[in-house]
Order: C-alpha cells, then structure tokens, then sequence
C-alpha cells in the first residue's frame, strides 16, 4: 500500500528543509559572521584549556579533595535552572491560551535546549575521566536506577532536551511546509515539557540536599528556591534575547509576552528573596548544624572570606534589580529593563553557583577551612561552554527568524 501524496511530500520536502536550513544558518551580514567569529574563538579557548584539564589531571584545576565542586558545578547548577525557566513561556502560551505568547513561545524552547547543552558540558568536564562517561548509559554501564539521584538527574535532562527538540523542530518544519500543525504530534508533548521543565530542577536540587555529609545544603528550602530562581533567570534572559533579535534581525516580538514575563519575574524573585531571608533568619538565630557554612559565606570565619564578595554583590544585584523590575520603567522597551535583566541574571548565576555550591565544602567534614578561588583554567572553560551555546542559540535563532519571515521560500530553486 502507498502512502499518501500529503505524507510523501512531507517526507520529500524533509531534505530540502534541512539543506535550506544549514544554507541560510551559514549566510549573513558582517555582523553576524564577526559575531560567530568571536564565539568560536572563545570555544576553542576553552576547548583547548580543558585539553590540558584532561592531559594533565584535575590538579590543574584548584578543586581540592576538600572542595571537589567548583566552578563547573557552579555553571551546571544555573544553566539548569536557565532551561528551566523556558516553561514560563510555555504555561500562559497553552495552559492559559495566550496568543501573543504563541508567537514566541518557541525561542523559550530554543534557549532550553541551548541550556542543557551547556549543563551536559558542565558536568562532562567536571569528570577527572570523560572516557568513563559510559557508565551512566543504561544498557552498557551501571545506571544504578532508582536509588541514585544523579540518575535521575541525567534521566530528566535528556529526557527534556529531547522533548524541546522535537517540539521545535516539528513546529519549524510544519511552519516550513505551510501546515497547520497536528496538536497530537506537539502538545502532549508541550504539557510534558511543562511537568519536565519543573523536574529537571527539582531533582537537581535534591541531588544537593540528598548528601547528608553536606549540612548546608541540608534545607526543605532548597527545591522551591531553586525553582523560584530559575523562574527569573529564565525569563530575564528570554527577554534579552527578544531584544537581541529586534534589534539585530528586525523580527519584532509582541510586547504582551515581555510584559507577562517581567509579571512572572517579579512575583518569582520577591519569593525567592523571601526565602533566602527566611533560610538565613532560621539558621544563624537558631545556630543550627549549617550555620559555620553560612556564616563563612556572609561574613567570613578565622581570616578567610574568599566568597564574601561573591554572595554580597549577588544579593545586591538580585534586590537593584528586582527594584528596577517594580519600576513602570520596566514594562517598556527601555534600558531599565536591560539592565534588571541583566542584574538579576548575574545575580542569580553567582547566588546557586559560588553562593551554594562552593560553600557546601566549607568548613570540610573534618572541620577545616580550605577555600577555593577558580582558577583561569576553568574560566577558560566555562567561557568555552558559555560559547558553544551561544552559538547553538544563535543558529536555532537564525532558523526560528527565516522560518517565521518565509525566508527559506526566498530564492528556492524551481521544482
């Protein structure tokens, strides 16, 4: 039995989607090819210092036997909670039937899947042995499923990275052909990404508080916080990007979809500053078990204060911005709300990163005070992961701007 003309001309049309698609991810302006220039100098830069990483071991690092989570945990932690915060996007688009949100609900879904990109490289270059990656792949090494909780973590990052894929790309490609998309071949796939979003960084929390050895990251607290967080850092950054595509491609998104994200960030970072403040009231008034880690953080302890700076500029950007986001300001297209962004984003990424995770080391079990500072290796690094997803947003970007302006209809050869 044949299939149908429709189905054959979908399967057809395929290939010249993608040739088309990597033709016009290759083609643009000046500023676009010294843009891609600039990053993929700076991957390579980070590329070739995690080669010395690896020939050289974990020493070159300066993660210690005391402080073995760094700076890579750090960028991992947050870039979670980055794609996370895309289902912000995605809840007043479906759930609430927002058609402004329909429009642009798909670059949430594009910085998602850049995010896990970059989670996934966070972690691979925490390894001491990347070749042993193997053991986390069910069917080959020990996946160790249910108990361990860094299953789960890879389980759920996977699992949403693929569900964002295949939402994007159906979309795209059905946008390509002129079709109305079949809602059973997206949205069921759109409400799991909703329940996903959530998943991946519950579960990268309770990885954290789940390590009974580290008293600090011992907190009910931690999962909401986390989630709280990420529902700013997300949004904020989503809201750059529109602007960057404005301004760079002329594609103009609605102004309802900032608006409803600028709402969301403030309901969301006036929640999580409370339960920072409820989290420091109950551990330094009570004395409890975390408290040396805490007040090490905010106030230093025998000398050392390495991460004081860290977690006092982190809370002032987080409360400027915040302020800047309850300005009438804000909700126009202004430098104000830039800088808010770009504030509580910074602010955010030093608070889970630097602020969480180095401190869960400090004191160490054997009550020590070992501080750690990254070092340029990992900079180097880090910037490398920051680059290559860069360029992966830039690239889904650029498809998203062509598929939505019929520019790869444009200059076709006839069939």
């Amino acid at each position: 039995m044949s299939s149908s003309p429709v189905k054959q001309t979908a399967i057809t049309s395929y290939p010249k989607f993608i040739g088309r698609a990597l033709w016009l991810a290759t083609e643009g302006s000046f500023a676009f090819y010294a843009w891609m220039t600039v990053l993929t100098a700076v991957f390579l830069v980070g590329a070739n210092a995690w080669a010395n990483q690896v020939a050289g071991g974990m020493i070159t690092t300066n993660m210690t036997d005391h402080v073995s989570w760094g700076l890579y945990i750090a960028n991992f932690t947050f870039c979670v909670g980055l794609a996370a915060g895309g289902v912000m996007m995605v809840i007043p688009a479906y759930l609430y039937d927002d058609e402004e949100m329909h429009k642009v609900v798909i670059i949430g879904e594009a910085v998602a899947i850049a995010a896990i990109v970059m989670c996934t490289l966070s972690v691979v270059v925490d390894l001491g042995r990347p070749d042993r990656f193997w053991h986390l792949i069910p069917g080959i090494g020990k996946f160790n499923w249910p108990m361990s909780m860094l299953t789960w973590d890879v389980i759920v990052l996977n699992g949403y990275l693929l569900i964002n894929l295949h939402v994007v790309g159906y979309l795209l490609y059905m946008r390509y052909l002129g079709r109305k998309p079949n809602v059973w071949w997206y949205l069921p796939f759109v409400f799991l990404s909703i329940f996903w979003a959530i998943s991946i960084h519950t579960v990268t929390a309770f990885l954290y508080c789940g390590l009974g050895g580290r008293p600090f990251w011992n907190s009910a607290l931690l999962a909401p916080r986390f989630l709280a967080s990420a529902f700013v850092s997300g949004p904020a950054f989503i809201i750059l990007v529109m602007r960057v595509l404005r301004v760079t491609t002329g594609y103009a998104a609605p102004t309802g979809p900032a608006r409803t994200l600028i709402q969301i960030i403030r309901v969301a970072m006036t929640i999580n500053l409370l339960m920072l403040v409820s989290e420091i009231f109950t551990v330094l008034y009570t004395g409890s078990a975390h408290a040396a880690p805490l007040n090490y953080l905010f106030f230093g302890d025998h000398g050392k204060n390495g991460l004081v700076p860290w977690i006092w500029t982190a809370i002032g950007m987080n409360l400027v911005g915040t302020a800047l986001f309850f300005t009438p300001a804000a909700l126009e297209r202004s430098h104000v709300r830039i800088l808010a962004c770009l504030l509580v984003i910074v602010g955010i990424w030093i608070e889970k990163g630097m602020g969480l995770i180095v401190p869960g080391f400090i004191p160490s079990t054997l009550h020590e005070i070992v501080e750690y500072s990254p070092s340029l290796l990992e900079w180097k690094v880090v910037a490398g992961i920051w680059g290559l997803g860069l360029i992966i947003l830039t690239l889904s970007l650029k498809l998203i701007v062509n598929v939505f302006t019929d520019r790869m209809h444009t200059d076709e050869p006839a069939t």
